[in-house]
């Protein structure tokens, strides 16, 4: 299956038949002939690489693969519907807007319009799809008339999407991330364990949870792949938001950053200042230090938009001081084990970010009391996102590995 997109048409026809238990009924529904209905059925069958529908000369019904499949379908198609409504509201009134466009849309222009979005070019995404640059323009071309809306608008570095086409790419990636799922449904169902994840995380859980979250999965289940993708939460967010992510681990945000998203807690972490063993407040073993004691010294501040760096500009208030400490700031484990090293630097960063190096001796966690510095950590998903079985088992190693290595506050 190309893209994650077999013929959609065939998809309604697969589901009218489940639906009414009769290859000739969703034959008339879909507009088609009893022959053409039974060809995009076994045709679909052929996408997906096992029979959907146990028939015979009474009614057709569901097998396993089949409900499994149809789930994920009826999800898709639901999503595609959704991303019409939004898209043709967006755009109402600029243009002669058709109704249910969803419905006249192809796998073919579903993948160019995807493909367009992430490359941000005609002549990229022809790259991407193996197919010639005026190719991919005709089918973008074409998805444009029979929405009856403008998609694509000319930019200096390539094409850009409207508002609308962002409307409704968001949804077409949800719904090719439900078939990509129920492919990967069946193939458990037949004694596979092929598959994917693909992890958001922030740099909280890398250090121990999400690597022995990954051992787990991969000493007790074969050929899955897990995918982690590092980045700033905001990035991070918007691509879980379109499907381009399973899930999110970090700290939480209160209140949740969007409607579309559900939150789970997992623990609470602590931050903590902390220095290089040379540094000399880190010398000051049994005495309680203050922030004040820190300010003669440089400072590797992390971000602003970041939980920790939240706190450090708005509890501890460190740019009010006459002149700032701040000398570096960014938001990497790498940079602060580095800096840190090269002299007397202070930093704030999470206890269970660095618990590792804290037991090696590489950074030590300074003698200074904070007080509303702890903070919830958890995971993102989308509202009403269904992971499938294999999935579901390795969030369960995620979870088992947060309960096992939470450290004290």
């Amino acid at each position: 299956m190309r893209g994650g997109f077999p013929n959609l048409r065939h998809i309604r026809v697969f589901l009218e038949t489940a639906r009414t238990g009769s290859v000739t009924l969703a034959a008339d529904l879909c507009h088609l002939s009893q022959p053409a209905a039974t060809q995009a059925i076994t045709s679909l069958e052929k996408d997906v690489g096992t029979s959907l529908l146990k028939r015979d000369r009474r009614q057709a019904v569901l097998n396993n693969c089949g409900e499994l499949f149809a789930k994920r379908a009826q999800r898709a198609l639901s999503h595609l519907k959704d991303g019409s409504y939004v898209a043709l509201k967006t755009g109402g009134g600029k243009t002669q807007i058709k109704s249910d466009f969803d419905k006249l849309v192809t796998a073919s222009q579903l993948r160019n319009l995807i493909a367009i979005a992430n490359t941000g070019s005609f002549s990229v995404a022809a790259n991407a799809l193996g197919l010639s640059q005026p190719t991919v323009h005709r089918t973008a071309r074409s998805l444009e008339a029979v929405a009856g809306l403008p998609f694509f608008a000319a930019s200096p570095s390539g094409v850009q999407l409207t508002a609308a086409a962002e409307a409704f790419v968001i949804r077409a990636k949800l719904a090719e991330t439900e078939l990509r799922q129920g492919l990967e449904e069946i193939s458990h169902e037949l004694g596979h364990d092929c598959g994917n994840f693909v992890l958001g995380s922030l740099p909280l859980a890398r250090t121990t949870i999400v690597p022995k979250a990954i051992h787990s999965m991969v000493s007790q289940v074969s050929g899955f792949q897990i995918r982690v993708l590092e980045g700033r939460y905001s990035g991070l967010l918007r691509s879980l938001r379109e499907g381009d992510l399973d899930c999110l681990i970090g700290a939480l945000r209160n209140p949740a950053p969007a409607d579309d998203v559900e939150q789970e807690f997992l623990f609470q972490d602590a931050l903590a200042v902390v220095a290089h063993p040379s540094h000399p407040l880190a010398k000051s073993r049994g005495l309680t230090l203050t922030l004040e004691d820190t300010l003669d010294f440089p400072w590797i501040a992390p971000p602003k938009e970041t939980p920790a760096g939240q706190f450090l500009f708005e509890k501890l208030r460190i740019q009010d001081r006459p002149e700032t400490p701040v000398r570096v700031v960014s938001s990497s484990l790498a940079v602060l084990r580095g800096v840190l090293a090269q002299g007397n630097y202070v930093s704030i960063v999470s206890r269970h970010q660095v618990h590792v190096d804290a037991q090696l001796g590489s950074i030590i966690p300074l003698n200074i009391r904070l007080s509303g510095h702890k903070r919830n950590i958890g995971l993102t998903f989308r509202r009403n996102w269904t992971p499938t079985k294999t999935q579901q088992q390795f969030i369960d190693f995620l979870r088992q590995q947060a309960k096992l290595n939470e450290t004290p506050c």
